[in-house]
C-alpha cells in the first residue's frame, strides 16, 4: 500500500492566522530551523509513501506566527484529491478542550461552580452507585461524596469509556446504546447515569464520557443546544467557521478519510459520516474541523484567552485549566497519560521535564483525537502545533513523531 506524498504548496507563515495563509515571516525569524522543519516534512512523506496514513497537515507556530504550514499526501485512499490546508477532519477528543472552555465560561458567568454536584444539573446522577467487583461479582456501594463538575473536567468522576477496559461496568457501556449518534444529549446523560461508577469520585483518573456530560450541563444551564452555545461563545468569536458537529454537502470534496483497513493490523476502520448531522452533539468527541480553525483556538489559548480583541476566557481561568488537578493522591489508570504528566481541566499537562519518552517543556498542555489529530501549547517556548490525520491505529506513533520533529526545529 503506497501513497504519493505531495505538498499542496510551500509552507508559509501568517500573523493573523487567516485562510489562505499570507506569507510574512520566515521560520528563522521565529527561532525555528528551516532545515529541521524540512526534515519533518521529509519524515512524513516517507510515512505516507510507506502507507502509514493517506496524508497529513502540520502547522507549527511560534511567537504568535505560523512558521510552517503544509499539507502532504492525499485526503484519503480513494481518488487523487491531494491533502489541502483546508481539508476537514474528525477531531474526536480534541472537542473536549473546546467544551471545557465553554463550561469554564459559564463558571466565569457565575452560572455554576466547579465544586457543584453534577446531580444539581442532571438529577439522574443523584442515585448513581459505585461498582465494586468482589469474587467475580459486581456489588454496588454508595459514593463517599458527590461527583462534581471539576471531576468531569479532570476525569476523576468515576465514569469511563467502553473501550477503556473489559470489567463488568465497561461491559454495561459496551452492551448499551451509549455510542449511538441518534440519541439526544439528555438521553445519553441519563443512560450514563444508569451505569455504576468504576471508582469513587475523586479517587482515580479514568478517561471517560465525562466531557459528554459537561456538554449536557451546558445545555441545561444555558437553555441552548451544545452546538448553539459553542458557536456563540467560542467558535464565532474565534472565526472558527469550519468547525461544527457536521459539515455541509458542499464540503464533500474536502473530507479527509482513513484507509478502509488499518495498514498495520488489517482491522476494519469505520469513522462517522461528517456530512450527517447527529442527534447527539458529543461534547467528548463529535466536532469536525480544519488545521487553521483549530490553530485559531490554539492562538487564543496562547494569548491567555483572547484573539482579535475578543476575550473568550479569562487569563487566570485559563491558568487554572492548564494546571495539574490530579496531584499525588489520585491514581492514574490506563496508559493515556505518559509518565511525568498530569491532567488539568480539559487538557493533559507536563509535570516533569524528563521521564516521558518525548521532548517538551514543563507546563505545556495538549490533547489529541482518536482518529489521529493532535495539538499542544508550550508557553515556555511560545510555541504551538496542530497535527491532523485520519489514522486511528497510528495515532500514538504519529503524535510522538511530530513532537520529536517539531522540537528538533526549536532553536
Amino acid at each position: 500500500m503506497t501513497a504519493t506524498a505531495t505538498a499542496t504548496a510551500a509552507p508559509q507563515a501568517t500573523t493573523a492566522l487567516q485562510t489562505p495563509p499570507v506569507p510574512d515571516a520566515r521560520p528563522e525569524t521565529l527561532g525555528l530551523s528551516r532545515p529541521r522543519l524540512q526534515a519533518m516534512s521529509n519524515a512524513f512523506k516517507r510515512e505516507i509513501d510507506k502507507g502509514t496514513v493517506p496524508g497529513v497537515t502540520v502547522l507549527v507556530a511560534r511567537r504568535g506566527q505560523i512558521g510552517w504550514f503544509e499539507a502532504l499526501g492525499k485526503q484519503g485512499p480513494a481518488g487523487d484529491a491531494a491533502m489541502a490546508r483546508d481539508s476537514i477532519f474528525r477531531i474526536f477528543s480534541m472537542t473536549k478542550p473546546i467544551v471545557s472552555v465553554g463550561i469554564m465560561a459559564l463558571v466565569e458567568d457565575g452560572q455554576l461552580l466547579l465544586g457543584d454536584a453534577v446531580a444539581k444539573f442532571i438529577p439522574e446522577f443523584a442515585s448513581q452507585k459505585v461498582g465494586v467487583v468482589k469474587d467475580g461479582k459486581l456489588e454496588l456501594v454508595p459514593p463517599t461524596r458527590p461527583m462534581t463538575v471539576q471531576d468531569l473536567l479532570r476525569h476523576t468522576s468515576g465514569l469511563t469509556y467502553e473501550h477503556q477496559g473489559d470489567g463488568p461496568v465497561h461491559k454495561l457501556y459496551q452492551e448499551s446504546r451509549v455510542r449511538s449518534r441518534k440519541i439526544s444529549n439528555a438521553e445519553h446523560a441519563a443512560l450514563v447515569a444508569s451505569f455504576p461508577l468504576v471508582c469513587q469520585p475523586g479517587a482515580e483518573f479514568n478517561y471517560s464520557r465525562s466531557t459528554d456530560i459537561l456538554g449536557r450541563i451546558i445545555e441545561v444551564v444555558s437553555g441552548r443546544t451544545l452546538g448553539a452555545f459553542l458557536t456563540e461563545r467560542v467558535l464565532a468569536p474565534l472565526q472558527m467557521a469550519e468547525t461544527g458537529f457536521s459539515t455541509s454537502e458542499a464540503n464533500a470534496g474536502r473530507l479527509a478519510e482513513p484507509f478502509a483497513a488499518d495498514p498495520w493490523t488489517g482491522d476494519k476502520v469505520a469513522l462517522f459520516n461528517m456530512l450527517e448531522q447527529p442527534v447527539m452533539e458529543s461534547g467528548g468527541g463529535g466536532l469536525v474541523s480544519t488545521a487553521m480553525d483549530y490553530a485559531r483556538f490554539c492562538l487564543m489559548l496562547r494569548n491567555g484567552g483572547t484573539l482579535d480583541g475578543n476575550r473568550v476566557i479569562g487569563r487566570k481561568t485559563l491558568e487554572l485549566m492548564a494546571a495539574d488537578h490530579l496531584g499525588p493522591g489520585v491514581a492514574i489508570n490506563g496508559t493515556l497519560l505518559s509518565p511525568g504528566h498530569g491532567f488539568g481541566l480539559g487538557f493533559a499537562m507536563r509535570r516533569e521535564a524528563g521521564i516521558a519518552p518525548f521532548p517538551g517543556s514543563v507546563g505545556q498542555y495538549f490533547w489529541s483525537g482518536i482518529a489521529g489529530t493532535f495539538f499542544w501549547i508550550d508557553p515556555k517556548e511560545d510555541l504551538f502545533a496542530v497535527f491532523m490525520s485520519q489514522g486511528p491505529g497510528q495515532r500514538d506513533y504519529t503524535r510522538t513523531l511530530v513532537r520529536d520533529l517539531v522540537y528538533a526545529a526549536v532553536e
